[in-house]
């Protein structure tokens, strides 16, 4: 589809010349020399820029550009001023042109600056569609499950999406928590802006205050840079603060001063900064119980705990399995353009009757591994043979091909490897108080390594009480 695009400007010499320099592909150019006549097609017939003159007779462009962009804001407005009018190009600007060539000009400086106008329309449109989607992904109606504690989630969510209130997610991990955040900001007032997100579980102290706040050059080595940090980029948005448990008490105190004064500090700077987002947080752990034992502070919790929302586990709402195993199959082979396999009734069985210790994420793993061996339309249990742990042997449907046989022994042998690689996991942060610095030094492994097994297993350092208690800041 061509740009429209409308020239005004009271001189015939200049819209011819105008219009000769943009005519043919991309544009479709109309030239006008009465601003009043520009104004009536630009309301009947819309472009997407306007190039108008400055100086013109009975209403000058100021007043054009100024009724264009009240009533037709996506409409892009390349000003054109003699060298004596510099200062009024700036005025103009101030009233939203997108840009302004002073007279004369060449050929490629009008085309230069109409293509950086319809690129600029191209990536807002593709935002626009972008935000649409996910909106659409994200409204909680959206959100698998039909089960009585999923509907208490759903009513919860709607509640609290249009105000501007912090709102703390708890639930074991792999619960959907994240999915939570999200749907509470594309329901909320600042869906068009911005939604970030922090994992305070992979960053260290002083890169998670870098994280959070940015920092300026030479704040401390390697900060060879200016960085802006998530308190800046989420501005107008919604910050999303994942494990917020493990963020340490020293930047406790600094968050804590964000949501009261709603400003901040890079790291290394001594100018403040204003900021305006909304917290949504997380945590799979008990922070009253850390409160208790002074690893997180009083005040901040009751300043994050203001709305809570408590995702329930997938053990204790197996009504909603079967949906969200149909949800997740139809979503990987729609993904890779493969027909949609049915569920046996004896695989579904082992589905539903498995505790599903990493909850939802768990489930949308095995069923993601079961489609890619199922060898016909059928995923059986000889599929998941190897994937859930609670699958008895003898329960399992005896494989009716050779191909089959195949597949469950190497997912056996498959199995047998991560069950190791587990336990070398869980056994090494025990042996070193569950630090994972310390632990990933004895393992003779890089940091990085050694918290890829973590996640791959689903292994937290806080994932029970004992361990928060035991654990020792690195």
């Amino acid at each position: 589809m061509k740009a429209r695009i409308l020239i005004v400007d009271d001189e015939d010499i200049v819209l011819r010349s105008c219009t000769r320099i943009l005519a043919g592909d991309p544009y479709e150019v109309e030239s006008v020399l009465d601003p009043w006549e520009a104004l009536r097609r630009i309301d009947e017939n819309g472009y997407d820029i306007v190039v108008l003159d400055i100086m013109m007779p009975h209403i000058d462009g100021l007043q054009v550009l100024q009724h264009v962009k009240e009533r037709h804001p996506e409409v892009d407005v390349i000003m054109m001023t003699g060298l004596s009018q510099v200062q009024t190009a700036v005025q103009a600007m101030k009233l939203g042109a997108f840009d302004y060539l002073p007279k004369p000009f060449d050929p490629d400086e009008l085309k230069m600056v109409v293509d950086r106008a319809i690129e600029r329309q191209r990536l807002l449109r593709e935002n626009r569609v972008l935000k649409s989607e996910a909106g659409a992904r994200y409204r909680f109606e959206n959100i698998v499950g039909a089960s009585a504690q999923m509907q208490s989630v759903y009513r919860l969510i709607a509640q609290c999406a249009p105000t501007h209130c912090t709102v703390m997610v708890t639930g074991e991990s792999g619960t959907g928590k994240e999915m939570v955040a999200r749907a509470i900001h594309y329901n909320s007032l600042r869906k068009d802006g911005p939604f970030v997100a922090v994992d305070c579980n992979t960053l260290s102290e002083h890169l998670l205050e870098s994280e959070l706040f940015g920092h300026v050059k030479g704040a401390f080595t390697g900060a060879v840079a200016h960085k802006r940090g998530m308190f800046e980029l989420a501005h107008n948005g919604t910050l999303f603060l994942d494990e917020l448990g493990n963020i340490p008490l020293s930047t406790q105190a600094k968050l804590l001063r964000v949501l009261q004064e709603h400003e901040f500090k890079a790291v290394g700077d001594t100018r403040t900064q204003a900021t305006n987002v909304r917290i949504v947080a997380a945590t799979n752990a008990d922070l009253k119980a850390m409160v208790a034992a002074g690893s997180f502070r009083e005040d901040l919790y009751y300043r994050i705990n203001v709305f809570p929302i408590q995702v329930p586990p997938l053990r204790e709402r197996r009504d909603d399995i079967p949906a969200l195993a149909f949800h997740f199959l139809k979503a990987f082979c729609e993904e890779l353009g493969r027909p949609v396999p049915r569920i046996s009734d004896g695989a579904m069985s082992l589905l539903v009757n498995h505790a599903w210790p990493g909850n939802v994420r768990e489930l949308q793993n095995a069923i993601q591994r079961a489609a890619i061996l199922a060898s016909d339309e059928m995923i059986r249990q000889a599929h998941l043979a190897g994937i859930l742990d609670s699958a008895p042997k003898s329960e399992l449907e005896v494989p009716r091909t050779a191909e089959e046989l195949k597949h469950i022994k190497k997912i056996a042998r498959e199995k047998s490897v991560e069950d190791i690689e587990k336990l070398f996991v869980q056994e090494t942060l025990k042996r070193n108080v569950w630090n994972v610095t310390r632990s990933a030094e004895a393992a003779g492994m890089q940091r990085a390594n050694f918290q890829a097994l973590m996640k791959k297993h689903n292994i937290r350092v806080r994932d029970t009480e004992a361990r928060a208690g035991e654990e020792q800041p690195e």
